[in-house]
């Protein structure tokens, strides 16, 4: 099994440079919009680590780092994706195991994420995680 490298992307441009797999993902997902959005969301706290095969980045996961009075401190991973032809491989549980150090560093409390309720796959990856379903998210387009 190749050795993979988990770094984190700092810039506005490295993120963008990950387009396609936030495609995968979210497959309506314009990179105009994907730019303004993280134009946005880079001010507030936004923060993305990707995991690489030597060059290429093969699976992300954004985060951010807030407070709740509900959950206290608490890590909230946003985007958290595993290039398809990677799956079965390991790398979200490295990522997920980066983002959980991440969280202990900062001194959180509970790590939180929304995962679309179609997405099975995802639903299942969390649950081996230790996750477990607290609430519903409700949603309201505007």
């Amino acid at each position: 099994m190749p050795a993979y490298t988990i770094k984190e992307l700092t810039t506005l441009s490295q993120m963008l440079e990950q387009y396609s797999l936030i495609r995968q993902l979210n497959p309506a997902m314009e990179l105009g919009t994907y730019e303004q959005l993280l134009t946005q969301m880079l001010p507030n706290g936004y923060r993305m680590v990707g995991i690489f095969d030597e060059d290429d980045c093969v699976g992300l996961s954004g985060f951010w780092i807030n407070t709740k009075l509900y959950s206290g401190k608490y890590l909230e991973i946003d985007n958290f994706v595993v290039d398809d032809r990677y799956r079965s491989q390991q790398l979200g549980k490295q990522l997920a195991d980066w983002l959980q150090a991440e969280a202990l560093q900062h001194n959180c409390q509970t790590i939180m994420l929304d995962a679309y309720t179609s997405n099975h796959q995802a639903h299942r990856f969390y649950f081996r995680e230790g996750f477990h379903i607290k609430s519903y998210h409700f949603y309201k387009s505007l």
